[in-house]
């Protein structure tokens, strides 16, 4: 009977380290998006940022308006606008400015891209359960005092403990997963997990809008943030007492040349494909980034009588949810025949539809808006996960958590910083337009360039029954197969808590 609950509990264990650090990455997302969505709420009651002429009143439509409130462009002039002696417009902090912009991306991503590659390095080398737990409870803690902040520097500057914290999520959980699961499920599960941004994002939009309107508490906006760091300190709990850390071996030929030489971290990441892919990672996180930061802001300022918090919810949540999943369900069945291009195939053809849509997204009424944003999103949510199911099967598997890392660093530097054009170009062309170039552009650009990076991947590898002479494969590493001495295949199993012994062992890992 207990040999069966063993195995029941082996069975759904994988599946349950899955959602626990899924979870987490959610959490962190939703504390790293949340700002995108609570900023005028914020602004005005930290003081941050463009004071403009906002609609006050959902008494009126805008068509109904003899004046439109963003004709005014002082405050004597906004507040002396009136409809059947009613004034309808206030003068206000928007949310929006360059304080914003800083806030949302240059003082996140300064602290996450360097704190990621640092991670990344000791996640090597040390037990990645112990580092993801710790991960988690700082940026829980970092959201909790987030929401008790009294100005505007303190939340920048727990901004950064956020990012130092969130930094490590994706670094650890890609290794963690990577040895949890086979290579035939790898794209799904790198899949399910990078849905923890879309997911942080998607949740962001009832959280931000709805939560703060209730003032539980008298106490707004600040809601928000307590709930997810308490939510998100009990993740960490889970994650240090119930997931173990998988066994992991280098096969030693891996990190060496042809001429017996210790292969350079450098001599990996410096190869035209991974170059190229990071490049093109890097464009496509910006046009997201750019979206992701501004379309709540965008929505309020061009159709402030609609109410779009559910749509966006429901588009991100379920139709992001449904691209992320075929996204890697297709790269994994056409892995096998056309090898790693396949995966790389996927990005640019999903890349590729999803562009005229998010223009579609910025350029319609809210009913088309919000057809066309759904429409993108399926397609263009596919991305995330199949980037790093790239990355774990093109590098080392010693270095696997150095070079996400690294690359992350670069994609965060590049995708992250470039959003803070949005606000210059919106101030010379119009926020619209801005989005056209930097969220639309940029999805069309990244789909050239996965496609230019795919002929600079292999093809299908044949399978032999010698696993060395695939290990030692200048251009495919095997991370799925791992022997001990005898040349058993490895398992995963959970440790025997009667056993003190098999607990002091599984300790030192």
């Amino acid at each position: 009977m207990f040999s069966t609950i063993g195995e029941k509990i082996k069975y759904f264990y994988k599946p349950y380290a899955l959602a626990i650090v899924s979870i987490g990455y959610v959490l962190g997302e939703l504390g790293h998006y949340l700002i995108g969505v609570t900023s005028k709420a914020t602004a005005e009651d930290l003081h941050y940022g463009d004071i403009s002429c906002q609609l006050n009143t959902t008494k009126y439509s805008l068509i109904q308006l003899p004046v439109q409130c963003e004709a005014a462009n002082n405050s004597d002039h906004c507040l002396s606008l009136e409809l059947n002696g009613t004034n309808y417009c206030e003068w206000n902090y928007n949310g929006l400015g360059l304080d914003y912009q800083i806030l949302a991306g240059p003082s996140f991503i300064a602290v996450f891209t360097v704190v990621g590659v640092i991670l990344g390095i000791i996640a090597d080398k040390y037990n990645r359960v112990k580092l993801l737990a710790v991960c988690t409870l700082v940026f829980s803690i970092a959201i909790i005092l987030m929401g008790a902040v009294k100005e505007y520097w303190q939340l920048v500057l727990l901004r950064m403990v956020l990012a130092a914290g969130e930094a490590g999520c994706n670094p650890l959980a890609t290794g963690l997963l990577s040895d949890w699961f086979d290579e035939e499920q790898r794209g799904l599960v790198m899949s399910i997990f990078n849905w923890g941004i879309y997911g942080g994002y998607g949740i962001a939009f009832p959280i931000g809008r709805y939560v703060p309107k209730i003032n539980a508490w008298d106490l707004g906006w600040r809601v928000c943030y307590y709930g997810a760091g308490i939510v998100g300190i009990i993740i960490a709990a889970l994650t240090a007492l119930t997931l173990v850390e998988p066994t992991r071996k280098s096969i030693g030929e891996e990190t060496k040349n042809s001429d017996g030489s210790k292969l350079s971290i450098w001599k990996v990441i410096l190869q035209p494909r991974i170059i190229l892919l990071c490049l093109a990672a890097s464009i496509r996180h910006c046009g997201g980034m750019c979206f992701a930061y501004n379309c709540d802001l965008y929505y309020r300022d061009y159709f402030p009588d609609y109410d779009l918090g559910w749509w966006l919810f429901a588009v991100t949540i379920v139709i992001g949810s449904i691209g992320v999943v075929v996204g890697g369900v297709v790269s994994d069945k056409f892995v096998a025949k056309m090898g790693i291009k396949s995966r790389v195939a996927v990005l640019a053809i999903s890349q590729l539809i999803a562009t005229p849509f998010a223009f579609g997204s910025v350029y319609f009424g809210p009913l088309w808006a919000m057809i066309t944003l759904g429409i993108s999103y399926f397609f263009a949510e596919m991305w995330f996960g199949i980037v790093f199911a790239i990355m774990v099967e093109i590098v080392p598997l010693s270095m696997r958590s150095t070079t996400v890392g690294i690359f992350l660093f670069v994609m965060n530097n590049i995708g992250g910083n470039l959003p803070i054009l949005v606000e210059p170009t919106r101030q010379i062309i119009g926020f619209r337009e801005s989005l056209y170039i930097y969220y639309a552009g940029f999805y069309g650009i990244s789909s050239l360039m996965f496609l230019l990076t795919m002929f600079f991947m292999d093809g299908p590898v044949s399978n032999k029954n010698n696993t060395k002479s695939q290990a030692t494969s200048d251009e495919v590493h095997d991370n799925k197969t791992f022997t001990d001495d005898n040349g058993q295949p490895i398992a995963l199993e959970l440790p025997r808590l009667s056993i003190r012994s098999q607990l002091s062992h599984n300790e030192r890992y």
